[in-house]
């Protein structure tokens, strides 16, 4: 069962540089839907290309759901290249251009979204993470252009029945506990430099897989995501079938911004009358989608079973992520009544403490770099937030 070799927030190796269906059928190649002429109260179509391209991280999941909200009833599904695009939506209107959402993960062969996005030039938009641009603003700079994430999910779990004193990473590292995870991962330098985990009892050998966990028979600990996991092995995973405990890296101090909607630096000025318009729209994206999932997460299930990459992912898993997110404000206005803007100082702070990681890793940042390079507001609409 492959349920979390998931890429978000760096948790795998970093490459640096290096049938179609109609609403779900099984015909191969058609045509994407074009796109009515008569847009609705937001016309981008003399601003953006004719299809904006939106490259994910990985398979389709609700933590993606803001971008598939992006697409209405009509879309067509190629199984092939794992794409899915249709007419580009605004509060259900058409806006006069398509849009293609492209898998990633092993869609893209586990490659990097900013090497995906400089190895085609179609791509208009791809998923970057705070750490990871860094590491590659020296060949790969893309700039964040909304934060759809306010939290990154990304946690490390462990069983409560072996360790019912452990509240927190810091805890779980005086135990001296394994703790599995991808190699290579950013965040767990960062653990290890600020002492919460001792680099000894790190075991850089997870596969993405539960079998070493459940294994371990609770002794060991393990990366995950917090919108999944805890669901996943409480209810799915039959040689667990109980509560796991985690905390997420960002309480422990590691605070990026994850799955960040990006364009290339130097597409961003050609793309900034687009991106005016275009910012907006997925703000509002964002609040249909958390307002009510439903026809959003059944297109996101019905690709997972169209793509068949052995990405497994239940309507159980889709309903549960959803209200994870919100209740452990993964999603959300932040400290305002915005969604999708970033705190640059927060921004700063993550630059200030990657660096020096970077280096060590071997992916030593662009000269000069400043939280300018990485990310802005400029393009969000300060009116549209989640309900409060």
């Amino acid at each position: 069962m492959i349920i979390a070799s998931r890429t978000l927030a760096g948790a795998a190796s970093l490459v640096l540089v290096a049938g179609l269906a109609a609403c779900g059928s099984s015909a191969e190649p058609a045509a994407s839907p074009a796109p009515s002429a008569a847009a609705g109260a937001v016309d981008l179509s003399d601003v953006c290309p004719a299809t904006v391209v939106i490259q994910t991280d990985w398979n389709p999941e609700s933590e993606h759901g803001a971008q598939y909200a992006l697409l209405g009833s009509d879309y067509t599904v190629n199984k092939k290249l794992k794409t899915v695009s249709g007419p580009l939506m605004s509060s259900g209107k058409t806006t006069g251009v398509n849009v293609e959402i492209r898998a990633g993960g092993p869609a893209i062969g586990f490659e990097s979204v900013a090497t995906q996005m400089y190895k085609d030039k179609k791509i208009t938009i791809g998923y970057a993470s705070t750490d990871g641009q860094i590491q590659t603003s020296k060949e790969l700079p893309v700039k964040a252009v909304m934060a759809p994430l306010d939290i990154n999910p990304q946690m490390i779990m462990w069983d409560p029945a072996t360790y019912p004193q452990v509240k927190t990473i810091k805890d779980l590292g005086a135990t001296g506990a394994v703790v599995r995870v991808f190699g290579g991962a950013s965040y767990m330098e960062y653990l290890i430099d600020s002492g919460q985990i001792d680099r000894k009892n790190v075991d850089e050998g997870y596969d993405g897989t539960p079998a070493n966990f459940v294994a371990a028979q609770g002794k060991d600990a393990q990366q995950g995501f917090a919108s999944a996991e805890p669901y996943i092995y409480e209810n799915e995973i039959k040689d667990w079938d109980k509560p796991v405990a985690f905390q997420l890296v960002h309480d422990a101090g590691w605070q990026i911004y994850a799955g960040e909607m990006s364009v290339k630096t130097a597409d961003f000025e050609k793309l900034t009358p687009c991106l005016k318009k275009l910012v907006p729209v997925m703000q509002q994206a964002e609040v249909d989608f958390y307002t009510d999932p439903t026809a959003t997460n059944k297109l996101i299930l019905d690709l997972v079973d169209s793509y068949d990459t052995g990405w497994v992912y239940s309507q159980g898993v889709a309903d549960f992520s959803v209200e994870q997110q919100k209740k452990l404000k993964l999603v959300g206005n932040g400290d305002n009544a915005t969604i999708g803007d970033f705190d640059l100082k927060r921004v700063q702070k993550i630059l200030d403490v990657m660096g020096p990681i970077a280096d060590k890793l071997g992916t030593p940042p662009a000269a000069g770099l400043t939280v300018d390079d990485l990310a802005t507001n400029e393009f969000i609409d300060t009116s549209i937030g989640l309900p409060q």
